[in-house]
């Protein structure tokens, strides 16, 4: 299918009803650009200030039929929404190529991440959110329960590399909490997310619930920062923190999933061919625009060699292409920035010393955004994508004398979101594993394994972000816990000083017996 035919493939009257959901009342649009042929693929109507307040205002007034109708009602639309996911599929992964330009595959990445997470959070909230018994101070005498009620409106800021994965899985566990959520969108995933918002409306989820306002961070982000009450933002680490600072002032919270530079140790146990297979993939993946997506790879000197070319060897045979279906391995670049700075780091590489093993150009003769999937030897120091994300397709493979060396390397980063870690003994990785600083630990798996674990929580360390998505810590960031204790009525609790004298010695003991038994 040819670049042109993708990027016309949705037509204008449903890319208009798909529009039409947003929370805007301006004339003004953004041009979005289909990454497959160059050409603009629709103009996207940019929200204000005040369409941001308006759809908190009515999101608010929804939250609460929504939060009454309880756990079992928001159960039943969520796993009829994961039902409309797969069911709409096709369509799905026609946005998110047209959209994005990667490949189908790794566009159903995104559509089983979605589902999973809707699923997960319909059959666990009303279990992790249950009102539980605590210890309480005095046992037998007093007790405490703890309960939750959801903050009302959750604000959601999403990226345009995973627009619907990254969405859904903020998304879904603030509504199976029971909040409202307005969400701010990329314009370059807008239609992908727009659908999708659709399939969770149609299943029942209330429209102004979940309100999707799109424009500049400057101004429409950081109006919806200011009418939430937590805010969740996946892009880079200095937009994040501010986003982190503007949430700080407002003394809400925040969960921010920001950059990686993450590093596959590859140990001298492995079978080199499976191991380069493997980790070309963990590194192309969407064309290496992916958070968790490796770019350093350190690789026993043992084995070295021939896995660097085999390595070398899988990029060059891998299959780029703009085609909407299955051929492709990998795809484009989404933008013209983005194709920009990635020949900005491997031309500065290569400047100053690089060797190139494979790729290292542009691929005008694909399109317009195409660049060939990239491995690097002999990156140093001051070399710009050495220690910098390049978020992109390149990848830079190191030799290392032992296991130290490769910890110390791959900790050597400001950033700590994903790492992996290859080898023939799942024992010994795991042993390493507890010495990487990074949220997520692969082992014999790139990325996938941890992003797709929606029970375990997914974020970063260091300068990676703050906070988790996914499992039960996904799902109690939207919620405030409230502890109510009660005197049982047993034993009157000192209140003047002959009383506190008559049961000071009875309070010792206790203390004393609760030790002796190692009650909490």
């Amino acid at each position: 299918m040819s670049s042109h035919t993708a990027a016309t493939l949705i037509g204008a009257r449903r890319r208009d009803s798909l529009v039409a959901q947003l929370s805007c009342t301006t004339s003004d649009t953004a041009t979005v650009i289909a990454p497959f042929s160059g050409q603009p693929l629709h103009e996207l109507p940019q929200s204000s200030i005040s369409d941001v307040q308006d759809a908190a205002a009515s999101a608010r007034l929804a939250q609460r039929a929504w939060q009454t109708a309880g756990f079992a009602h928001r159960r039943t639309v969520l796993l009829r929404a994961h039902d409309l996911l797969l069911e709409r599929r096709d369509e799905l992964l026609d946005l998110l190529q047209t959209e994005t330009g990667k490949t189908r595959g790794q566009a159903f990445e995104e559509i089983f991440q979605a589902a999973s997470v809707s699923r997960y959070y319909a059959v666990s909230a009303q279990r992790v959110l249950a009102t539980r018994r605590r210890r309480s101070g005095i046992p037998v005498l007093m007790t405490t329960r703890v309960s939750y009620s959801p903050k009302q409106l959750i604000g959601v800021v999403t990226p345009w590399n995973y627009p619907i994965a990254l969405g859904v899985m903020d998304i879904v566990p603030a509504l199976a909490a029971g909040s409202a959520v307005i969400q701010k969108i990329d314009n370059q995933g807008a239609l992908s997310m727009l659908a999708t918002r659709e399939a969770y409306i149609d299943a029942g989820v209330p429209a102004e619930l979940w309100p999707i306002v799109a424009g500049p961070g400057s101004e429409v982000g950081n109006a919806v920062v200011d009418s939430c009450d937590y805010v969740c933002f996946t892009g880079s680490t200095p937009t994040g923190t501010r986003v982190g600072e503007r949430a700080a002032s407002r003394l809400i919270g925040a969960s921010l999933e920001l950059g990686g530079k993450n590093p596959l140790i590859v140990l001298g146990d492995v079978d080199p061919a499976k191991a380069a297979a493997d980790a070309v993939y963990a590194c192309f993946s969407t064309m290496g625009q992916l958070c968790v997506s490796i770019e350093r790879i350190y690789v026993h000197e043992s084995i070295a060699a021939e896995f660097t070319r085999e390595f070398a060897a899988r990029v060059d045979a891998l299959i780029q292409t703009a085609a909407l279906d299955y051929s492709g391995d990998v795809g484009s670049l989404t933008s013209a920035a983005q194709l920009e700075r990635i020949q900005a780091h491997v031309d500065d590489a290569v400047a100053k010393g690089a060797t190139v093993l494979a790729g290292g150009t542009a691929r005008p003769d694909l399109g317009p955004f195409f660049f060939a999937p990239t491995a690097l030897t002999d990156v140093t120091a001051d070399m710009e994508c050495f220690a910098n994300e390049t978020f992109g397709p390149v990848v830079a493979i190191t030799t290392v004398a032992s296991d130290d060396e490769a910890i110390d390397r791959a900790n050597d980063s400001e950033f700590g979101l994903n790492a992996s870690i290859f080898s023939g003994s799942i024992l010994h990785a795991r042993r390493l594993a507890d010495r990487l600083n990074a949220g997520s630990v692969n082992i014999n798996e790139g990325y996938r394994a941890s992003f797709s674990s929606v029970d375990a929580p997914m974020g970063g360390m260091k300068n990676s972000g703050l906070g988790r998505r996914n499992g039960p810590e996904g799902i109690l960031r939207f919620v405030q816990s409230r502890t109510v204790s009660q005197s049982n009525g047993i034993l009157q609790l000192p209140r003047s000083g002959a009383e506190f004298a008559a049961l000071v010695g009875l309070m010792i003991t206790l203390l004393g017996v609760l030790k002796a038994l190692r009650r909490r």
